[in-house]
């Protein structure tokens, strides 16, 4: 792992966060969907035991094998920051953390019941201290929220589904299905990147590290404003063709791509939901169920409507012109059909013969 540049480590005590609930950093549409599949009560506790019986069991033994657990021993500057990545975020259960031969960087959150995290040689070597420190608290918030739980569970629903593939449109219906669930994978890693933040509580180091993600360790070489303007031009992505390649080419991802994440935590970084965690005002656990699916639900639809009002993706924008279109033209249209009612009887008098006057609720 890299030493940090002393001018990019900030001068200051990290923030603790007693009794957060995992509602405060998790994203609308992701957060929506936790809450709905936390009401199958009794659903994720047969699959974390089921999970600890066999693959949980076979984790844990592949990784003791194979890998390198970071201890006071071993990788011990890692192994303190997951210790102090659960304490800032109030776990008590400290994920184990492994370090794997891989020339892939990589970080990962594996198991349900007693979930453990694993990095890459390739990625230890990739960040610095406050770069890693921002991905572990990212893993450890993939922990809180059960992600792993979750995904399982759906993959399960999903496979159980594939059974009705022979049935006419349910190869659509499925194919549905699995673009569905990677919006919400999507959604979660972008939770987590809010979680990373929290932790490391260092803007730049956030960034950084996801840049480093998609271009190596030539750091003096990159700049994350000129990042955050490529993000910025692949958002306005040229014209028409250039938005259904985008659709295109996101469907299938389970994660976010390296730029739009690294606009996406900038952009949460200068919001009030932020500023007010780092104020103390933030959900809490015990209120967690509590939660209401409509209001979270509602949330989602909220948040989806922002963002694709402040898009400025070609393709994105051109239906939500053609909607705001379509509505502007109704309101015309009644207009007009109220105008040739409204007591003048100008319009109606105009009326060629056998056309009656229409009313405003577009009647004869």
């Amino acid at each position: 792992m890299t030493q940090p540049n002393d001018s990019n480590v900030p001068s200051r005590a990290r923030k603790r966060f007693p009794g957060i609930s995992t509602r405060a950093w998790e994203h609308p549409a992701d957060r929506s969907a936790l809450v709905a599949l936390r009401k199958l009560s009794g659903f994720d506790d047969i699959l974390k035991k089921l999970g600890g019986f066999v693959s949980e069991r076979a984790v844990r033994l592949m990784f003791l094998a194979s890998a390198v657990r970071a201890s006071e021993r071993q990788f011990p500057q890692l192994h303190e920051m997951v210790r102090d990545a659960a304490y800032i975020l109030d776990l008590e259960q400290v994920p184990a953390l492994y370090v794997t031969q891989d020339p892939r960087p990589n970080a990962m959150c594996i198991g349900m019941d007693a979930p453990v995290i694993v990095v890459t040689t390739a990625l230890v070597e990739l960040l610095d201290e406050e770069e890693m420190r921002a991905v572990i608290g990212h893993e450890v918030a993939h922990a809180m929220s059960g992600h792993a739980v979750y995904r399982t569970m759906l993959i399960i629903l999903t496979n159980i589904a594939t059974r009705i593939a022979f049935i006419p449109l349910g190869g659509l219906a499925i194919g549905a299905l699995i673009t569905a669930l990677n919006e919400w994978f999507r959604k979660a890693e972008l939770s987590c990147d809010r979680a990373g933040l929290l932790v490391g509580q260092d803007l730049q180091a956030s960034m950084r590290g996801l840049m480093k993600l998609a271009g190596g360790h030539h750091l003096h070489e990159m700049n994350t404003d000129a990042f955050l303007e490529q993000a910025e031009e692949y958002d306005k992505a040229g014209d028409l063709r250039d938005g259904v390649i985008k659709l295109l080419q996101v469907l299938p991802q389970s994660h976010p791509f390296a730029a739009v994440r690294v606009a996406k935590i900038k952009k949460w970084a200068e919001s009030d939901e932020y500023r007010s965690i780092m104020a103390g005002a933030y959900p809490r656990r015990e209120e967690d169920t509590e939660a209401s699916f409509r209001e979270q639900a509602k949330a989602a639809a909220d948040s989806y409507a922002q963002s694709f009002k402040e898009t400025k993706d070609p393709l994105m924008g051109l239906i939500r012109d053609v909607a705001g279109g379509t509505a502007d033209l109704g309101g015309k249209l009644r207009d007009v059909f109220a105008g040739r009612t409204s007591g003048n009887g100008s319009d109606a008098d105009s009326a060629p013969d056998g056309d009656a006057p229409v009313d405003g609720d577009g009647k004869a």
